[in-house]
């Protein structure tokens, strides 16, 4: 057996693993999709720190990761009704800024007494990791509740296999006829007839999505849109990361896919924009 096509198999059988654990996770209960996601996060943000060390800073690690999984569980908790009271718009916001106010006076002071070469890289780099991992994971169950007004755990998967078809049409269109770079000094095999036809394949998953929520087909066509072009732009990003620090893959937990990043790095990108979207066609519409 060579190598290309035993990698092959060991991909395929980990993209199986990786389905049955999303699908088992998210339909499990609230609580079981939220451990996967923190998962997520901590694996997310330990791989990112490690490309921010190769490209010369030196983030605080622990500082990073303990800010982004307060701001996740924060996040889960307000999701999750723990609170007692849903926040409105402006408490959001308010909190939102106050946190991340919070985490870079915490990487000012802990600077203080590391005494790092690069202090503007190594606290620029720290909350970084908060920004890029935690806070599009934190939003993530929040999807659902803007799309649904509550909680409907089909929603997140459907947002999920989205990002996924985008991405295999992408890579067969992009594959099979693809001439024109989109961005070759990052990524020299992305086109710009694999990007179209990435969007093409989410927005018929979109159809699908809408026909079996019962849902507007215009909202999800919008959300395809959307989560295409900007979960492109995450996979150019993290390409950006890993070119610069000089590796192939920014991890090697998933079997045959490399890391974290490298499965969930249009995911979290797209996110955010996401529900910026959501809020925007609630209120138009």
């Amino acid at each position: 057996m060579n190598d290309k096509l035993k990698n092959l198999i060991v991909r395929t059988l980990s993209g199986v693993v990786m389905l049955g654990v999303l699908l088992g996770c998210v339909l499990g209960s609230p609580w079981s999709f939220g451990a996967l996601l923190l998962a997520v996060l901590v694996g997310g943000m330990i791989e990112f720190y490690g490309l921010a060390s190769r490209c010369g800073a030196e983030p605080q690690r622990i500082v990073g990761i303990a800010a982004g999984s307060a701001l996740y569980v924060t996040g889960f908790a307000a999701f999750s009704g723990l609170t007692g009271v849903w926040p409105d718009a402006g408490t959001l916001l308010l909190f939102g800024a106050l946190f991340l106010t919070a985490v870079l006076f915490a990487g000012f002071v802990c600077e203080l007494f590391r005494g790092g070469r690069n202090p503007l890289a190594d606290i620029g780099a720290t909350v970084a990791g908060v920004l890029y991992v935690a806070l599009p994971l934190t939003l993530l169950p929040f999807v659902s509740v803007l799309a649904m007004k509550g909680w409907e755990p089909w929603t997140v998967i459907w947002f999920i296999f989205l990002i996924w078809s985008n991405d295999v049409f992408a890579y067969l269109v992009g594959s099979t006829c693809g001439r024109h770079k989109l961005c070759e000094r990052i990524s020299p095999k992305k086109s710009w007839e694999g990007f179209v036809g990435g969007v093409i394949g989410a927005v018929a998953m979109s159809v699908a999505a809408a026909c079996h929520l019962d849902m507007n087909p215009v909202l999800w066509i919008g959300l395809a849109i959307v989560a295409s072009v900007t979960g492109v732009a995450g996979d150019l990003v993290e390409s950006m990361f890993k070119r610069k620090a000089g590796v192939k893959d920014s991890g090697n937990v998933i079997p045959g896919h490399g890391g974290v990043l490298d499965r969930f790095d249009a995911l979290l990108l797209a996110t955010p924009f996401v529900c910026i979207y959501l809020v925007i066609f609630r209120i138009l519409i």
